[in-house]
């Protein structure tokens, strides 16, 4: 407003730019790109074409709602794919289209910034945690009893962190609510096959029979090793090894990083084993549906995905 009050008056440049403590470059070009031919240097003129070209600098969203890579986004999400194997994905599927890359930081961001309402709890709801913040997992009181006989992880054949061949797994119970229910999860360390057993309570003669069954109806030499962490649901691990052939190790107390794979399925499929859900109401025909889906999803040390983001990319959002 100083500067179009001024040069009303027939100031110069270099006398508006004493007055406000600004070198007459700056004026010089302030007058040079806001004046218009026809009623030259105006505050309102000078203030529209400063929001104008504020909004031209700003790069375009990539998660636009009305664009394309953000209904894809959502359909992925709705099918229980994590921000990370989307994005990894859409730069595998469309490596010379860096305008659909976007970062898991980026779809994440886009979810948590959307206003509180239905349509936020609905995104959130997607996400493999389905928290509205994100909070770090806290250590409990170690209630565990031992365990007779345990073989260390620390003497564990070097060949099963190599992962090169396959037949080495990694064990763990899912728990329902109030750990009256349990489901076994078996994951090979090499592909990341995962197997899950129906188990009536969490039990070391359930852990027995279900892990047991499982590793029984696979071939004999994909029945090398199994890590295990301290839980006392594996107290009967001689007989598991006496049944099936695999040797069982035990990971240190309070150290899920020993069991990593395993660790992180756990969280897949809380997908679809909700925590706090009775886990006793599903079959066995549904749990090994579970383990085809999860089996059948991209994983970042795998290849494929194309034909269906493909799918997704022409289809309709489920939000």
């Amino acid at each position: 407003m100083v500067i179009a009050s001024m040069k009303l008056q027939g100031e110069s440049t270099r006398a508006i730019a004493r007055v406000l403590s600004r070198p007459p470059s700056t004026i010089s070009r302030e007058l040079r790109r806001n004046s218009c031919s026809q009623a030259g240097y105006t505050s309102e003129t000078a203030m529209a074409r400063h929001a104008m070209r504020r909004r031209a600098a700003k790069p375009a969203r990539k998660l636009d709602p009305a664009g394309v890579t953000w209904s894809a986004v959502l359909t992925l999400l709705s099918w229980k794919w994590s921000p990370q194997q989307i994005a990894a994905t859409l730069r595998r599927v469309f490596p010379q289209q860096p305008e659909r890359h976007v970062s898991h930081e980026t779809i994440y961001t886009a979810i948590y910034a959307h206003p509180r309402g239905e349509l936020r709890r609905q995104l959130i709801s997607l996400l493999r945690q389905g928290r509205s913040t994100r909070m770090p997992r806290s250590r409990g009181e170690d209630r565990r009893g031992q365990i007779p006989d345990m073989v260390s992880i620390h003497v564990r054949p070097p060949e099963v962190d190599d992962r090169v061949m396959p037949g080495h797994w990694e064990g763990d119970l899912i728990k329902g609510a109030g750990n009256k229910s349990a489901v076994a999860v078996l994951v090979e360390r090499s592909s990341r096959l995962v197997l899950l057993a129906r188990m009536p309570d969490a039990t070391a003669a359930s852990a027995l029979t279900a892990f047991s069954a499982k590793l029984q109806s696979i071939a004999e030499p994909m029945r090398q090793t199994l890590t295990y962490d301290q839980g006392k649901e594996m107290t009967r691990h001689a007989e598991l090894t006496a049944a099936t052939g695999v040797r069982v190790y035990f990971c240190d107390p309070h150290s899920p990083w020993q069991r990593p794979t395993c660790e992180n399925t756990n969280g897949l499929l809380r997908q679809y084993l909700p925590k706090g859900t009775d886990l006793s109401v599903y079959t066995q025909d549904e749990l090994d549906a579970i383990a085809d889906s999860l089996n059948t999803r991209p994983r970042a040390t795998h290849r494929g995905g194309a034909g269906i983001l493909n799918t997704a990319m022409s289809g309709n959002s489920a939000l």
